[in-house]
C-alpha cells in the first residue's frame, strides 16, 4: 500500500513539474490572467533555518528507502531532487552546502541554484558536473537509468519515502538529518515542526459546520482540470484544516480523475483548494467558475475558493505549518 501512495504522489508531482517548467519558460501560464490581488496575498516564500549553523558528524552508515545501505562521508555539496527535499536541507541550516535544485524547489533562498532535475526528468549530466558529495532523492526520482548513472560514478544516492500526509513530516525530516550527520537538529526541527501545527490545528473554529473541500488540479494551457480523490495526497492536509476531502468522500478512489460536472455536483465542495499558478493558468476565480459543473457546487457559487503556493502545497516539510494556516485562514476567513 505504501509503494501505492507513492506512486500517485509520484504522479502529481511529475504533473506540477511539468507546469514549473511551463510557466519557468515563459509558456502559455505567463500570460494568463492574473487573480485580483487578494488572492495572491503570501507571505514570502521563504524557509526559516533553525538558529545556528550544525556541523555534520560524517561518516554516517545509514539504510536507504530503496533498500540499499549506503555510507555519506562527506556532506559539502548537496544535491536534493525535489523541492521538498531540498526545504530540509535548508531548514536545517546547511542550505550554503547546496549546489542544485529541482524545478519546485521555488523558496527565495534556492532561487540562484542551478537547476538540474524537474520531478520525474533528472538530469545525470548535469547532477555530475557539479560533483557532489550527497545526492538526496525521493523513491519517485528517476528516469532509473539517471539514478544509475549517478550511483556509477560512485555518488551516494540517499532515497527518502514520499510524503502523502502530515505523518510523514517527521521520518522524512529525520531521514535527511540522519544521513547528513546532524540528528539533534533533525530532532530539533521535527519538534518544532510539530509543534507549529498542533498550534494551527488547535487554534480551529469549534462552533463551524464541517466544510467539504474538493482538491482541484488545473493546468489551464493544457486543458488538464482534474478533481482529487483518495490518494491525491491533499486528504491529510484538508483533514488538518477541520474539513472533509470532497473527492474522497464522493466516492472517488483514483488519485485523481478528470473534472466533470456530474463529478463535481456528486462531491458538492463548499471550496475548492487549488494551487496558485493552477488557478492562474485558468484566469483566477473568474475563469474557474466557467469550467464546468463549478458554478453548480456551494465553492462556485460562493466563489470560496482556497490557493497555496505549488511548490509547497503538498510538500509536507518544515512549512507545513505555514501550508496549514494559510489554508484555515482562507477557508474560515472568507477564502480568497
Amino acid at each position: 500500500m505504501r509503494r501505492l501512495r507513492t506512486r500517485r504522489a509520484g504522479a502529481l508531482l511529475s504533473v506540477l513539474a511539468l507546469t514549473l517548467t511551463a510557466t519557468a519558460c515563459g509558456g502559455p501560464a505567463d500570460t494568463a490572467a492574473t487573480p485580483p490581488a487578494e488572492e495572491s496575498s503570501a507571505r514570502p516564500d521563504r524557509v526559516e533555518p533553525l538558529a545556528g549553523t550544525p556541523e555534520p558528524e560524517l561518516p554516517v552508515a545509514v539504510r536507504s528507502a530503496d533498500g540499499r545501505e549506503l555510507t555519506v562521508e562527506r556532506a559539502e555539496r548537496l544535491v536534493p531532487l525535489s523541492g521538498s527535499l531540498g526545504e530540509i536541507v535548508f531548514t536545517l541550516g546547511l542550505g550554503d552546502r547546496v549546489v542544485a535544485r529541482d524545478v519546485t524547489a521555488t523558496f527565495e533562498q534556492a532561487a540562484e541554484l542551478p537547476v538540474v532535475t524537474r520531478g520525474h526528468d533528472v538530469s545525470a549530466e548535469g547532477v555530475l558536473s557539479l560533483r557532489p558529495d550527497l545526492v538526496i532523492a525521493e523513491t519517485t526520482s528517476g528516469p532509473a537509468e539517471a539514478m544509475d548513472q549517478i550511483r556509477a560514478a560512485g555518488i551516494p544516492v540517499l532515497v527518502v519515502d514520499g510524503a502523502t500526509g502530515l505523518d510523514d513530516v517527521g521520518p522524512r525530516i529525520a531521514a535527511v538529518a540522519e544521513a547528513l550527520g546532524v540528528p539533534s537538529a533533525g530532532r530539533e526541527l521535527t519538534r518544532r515542526t510539530e509543534r507549529r501545527i498542533t498550534a494551527v490545528t488547535g487554534s480551529l473554529p469549534r462552533d463551524e459546520v464541517r466544510p467539504r473541500v474538493a482538491f482541484l488540479y488545473l493546468r489551464g494551457s493544457a486543458s488538464v482540470y482534474l478533481i482529487g480523490g483518495r490518494g491525491s495526497g491533499a486528504t491529510s492536509l484538508i483533514e488538518a484544516a477541520g474539513a472533509a476531502d470532497a473527492g474522497a468522500e464522493s466516492g472517488l478512489e483514483k488519485d485523481f480523475t478528470a473534472i466533470t460536472s456530474e463529478a463535481l455536483v456528486r462531491a458538492a465542495p463548499d471550496a475548492v483548494l487549488v494551487m496558485s499558478k493552477g488557478l492562474e493558468s485558468v484566469g483566477g476565480v473568474d475563469g474557474l467558475v466557467k469550467i464546468p459543473g463549478v458554478a453548480q457546487t456551494p465553492a462556485g457559487t460562493d466563489r470560496r475558493i482556497v490557493s497555496v503556493e505549488d511548490g509547497v502545497l503538498l510538500s509536507y516539510g518544515p512549512r507545513t505549518d505555514q501550508v496549514l494556516e494559510s489554508v484555515v485562514e482562507q477557508l474560515y476567513g472568507g477564502g480568497a
